[in-house]
């Protein structure tokens, strides 16, 4: 990990350069982790767990006394800077220690309070420097993944796919979404889940008519369609997965929406290379849907990219024309959603070889 991070820095500072940036300044915690090892979670937007400095010859990690210990164990290649009075107080003496002049920064992540907050503080430094945007450079760089990160998702597939089987092998008729729900993180955490990668979605009949339905106190009962889309993480790195089942004999309606979401899916797997664009992807899938009588039932994008975060670059949909380049780690999630009757949606996760999608999920997609 050590040798991804010293390459992911050389990479960083190879592109802040050519867009005359002197330092660049990470806030947001999964581009924190990826570019210097260090976990600390941000457990709400306006809070943060620390903040990189990185330009052509320093690295600092600037973060409070809770993770001062933490940061020098974990990312030996930054110098650590502690702050007492919060990171806007402690931002212009670390750039004027950086002699920096233009500033990078992840506007997604900077909230506008603390823009003002940071302008302020640099005003009263009387320090002009000026504020530019890189929230492409970070996206463009995580949505390649290295065989090292492959191998975490990959783990962390296999750990969902464990805890779900356990946990479907033993369902019964009646139980809620809810108790279905909790059932599920259970196992997925005995199975060995760090934390789960998003609440799972257990979602009976009806309302699986939505495609992130909030499990509640409907039944889970013979004949209707029943939803789980869940995932976990593993050192950091997440799995995505869903799943349409039944409970006994299904009827016609059923075979006919589910054939149709996993032909749908299968096509799309097939189509994917270097040099498509995610919007072509999306539209195989889509027409497929629609020419079987689903039209206007697919109600969301194909796919997204899945890394650190569980929804990242590269996205496959009819709104964004992506190329997709080899080791990109993204889903494939073809749904139809009726409502007053359910949903069916089938994903798996791919990585883009050279001659084409190498499945990474185990799972049968077939209901059972």
């Amino acid at each position: 990990m050590k040798h991804n991070i010293q390459q992911r820095l050389e990479k960083l500072r190879r592109s802040i350069s050519e867009k005359k940036i002197d330092t660049c300044l990470v806030l947001s915690e999964n581009n924190r982790r990826y570019l210097s090892g260090f976990t600390g979670e941000d457990h709400q937007f306006d809070e943060s767990a620390g903040a990189l400095f990185i330009n052509d010859s320093k690295l600092i990690l600037a973060t409070d006394s809770r993770y001062e210990l933490q940061a020098g164990k974990e990312a030996p290649f930054y110098d650590i800077v502690c702050y007492k009075e919060g990171l806007a107080k402690k931002i212009p003496d670390i750039l004027k220690l950086l002699k920096t002049k233009r500033l990078g920064f992840e506007s997604k992540r900077v909230s506008h309070l603390q823009f003002n907050k940071i302008s302020e503080e640099l005003k009263l430094n009387r320090l002009d420097i000026e504020l530019v945007a890189i929230d492409t450079i970070m996206e463009n760089h995580r949505k390649i993944k290295s065989e090292e990160e492959i191998c975490e998702i990959k783990k962390a597939l296999l750990i969902a796919e464990t805890g779900f089987a356990i946990f479907f092998d033993s369902i019964k008729s009646g139980i809620t979404e809810k108790e279905a729900a909790w059932a599920l993180e259970k196992e997925l955490r005995e199975a060995g889940g760090d934390s789960l990668a998003f609440p799972v979605i257990c979602a009976a009949g009806t309302n699986s008519a939505l495609p992130h339905a909030i499990p509640g106190d409907g039944k889970l009962t013979n004949g209707i369609p029943l939803l789980f889309d869940w995932g976990v993480k593993i050192n950091g790195y997440a799995s995505d997965i869903s799943r349409t089942h039944i409970i006994g004999k299904p009827d016609e309606t059923f075979l006919k929406v589910f054939n149709t979401v996993e032909t749908a899916q299968a096509k799309a797997i097939k189509a994917i290379k270097p040099g498509i664009s995610g919007k072509d992807i999306d539209k195989i899938a889509r027409e497929y849907i629609e020419n079987n009588g689903f039209k206007g039932k697919f109600r969301h994008g194909l796919g997204h990219g899945v890394g650190l975060a569980v929804h990242e670059d590269p996205v496959i949909s009819p709104l964004r024309d992506m190329i997709i380049e080899p080791q990109m780690v993204f889903t494939v999630e073809p749904g139809i959603y009726i409502p007053g009757w359910g949903g069916v949606r089938i994903e798996n996760m791919v990585v883009v070889r050279e001659d084409g999608a190498e499945i990474l999920n185990r799972m049968e997609t077939g209901w059972k």
